[in-house]
């Protein structure tokens, strides 16, 4: 397993308390990194600082649906520190239903967490990175944000949202030395899976030509480039990682 050099560098990973999140958070302080792991849950987010037992560790309970409150943790944060690498890991799948029998609710609660959680995050803390001519930004979006899942418009909608907003902001940062890109894995072994049917996760799998599941680590490895200085010229990009069922 490669160790990438994240040295004297600070991240924000959001939804850090368990899955991709965690994992993410443990290859950084691998690599040398200070992380700030954001969750809405208290009791992962303690479970997860005592599972790492970090001094580099520290942790915020943040909804990131919610702009003000991110905004008031960003400030906290900025006070004492920088922060040059934003992990918008964040999100929530939803119901596996038809669409004109989603509860709007539900829907909305989708988006603004995975959406709506993006856009806040990136603009509360992009100010600092340009402020100190630095930073790494990875969205993580889905497979579903390319080809649409049948049974879950909300999170695919949300997902190619975020792919889009990936574009955008990278293009706006361009002239920086600030990269923003998105990465769209397909299903992994996550806890994400038990929020859908059986009958939902077989179809997923079906549509990988590897014929399994994307590996935690296989995806961590593509974060850390993605978040180090070696990754200078790659920015407003979409990593497909998704065994080879998206091949753009």
């Amino acid at each position: 397993m490669n160790k990438f050099d994240l040295q004297n560098k600070t991240a924000v990973v959001t939804g850090g308390a368990q899955g991709f999140g965690l994992d993410i958070a443990k290859r950084f302080l691998q690599s040398g990194a200070k992380v700030i792991i954001w969750d809405i849950d208290e009791k992962e987010l303690l479970k997860a600082s005592k599972k790492l037992n970090n001094s580099n560790l520290s942790f915020n309970i943040v909804d990131v649906s919610n702009y003000e409150h991110v905004k008031d943790t960003v400030s906290n944060i900025i006070k004492t520190s920088k922060i040059d690498i934003l992990i918008n890991n964040a999100g929530i799948t939803g119901s596996t239903t038809s669409l004109w029998e989603y509860d709007v609710e539900e829907w909305n609660k989708i988006i603004n967490i995975n959406l709506m959680g993006t856009f806040n995050c990136c603009k509360c803390i992009v100010p600092s990175m340009i402020k100190n001519d630095y930073g790494r930004i990875v969205n993580v979006a889905s497979v579903a944000g390319k080809d649409g899942n049948a049974n879950a418009s909300a999170y695919s909608s949300a997902k190619a949202g975020a792919i889009a907003l990936t574009k955008s902001l990278g293009k706006e940062l361009a002239d920086k030395n600030i990269a923003v890109n998105a990465v769209t894995p397909a299903g992994a072994k996550t806890r994400i899976l038990d929020q859908m049917s059986k009958e939902h996760v077989a179809k997923m799998l079906s549509k990988v030509p590897r014929g399994r599941f994307l590996e935690i680590e296989e995806f961590t490895s593509l974060i850390c480039w993605l978040s180090s200085e070696e990754n200078s010229f790659s920015t407003a990009a979409v990593f497909d990682i998704s065994g080879g069922r998206s091949t753009y």
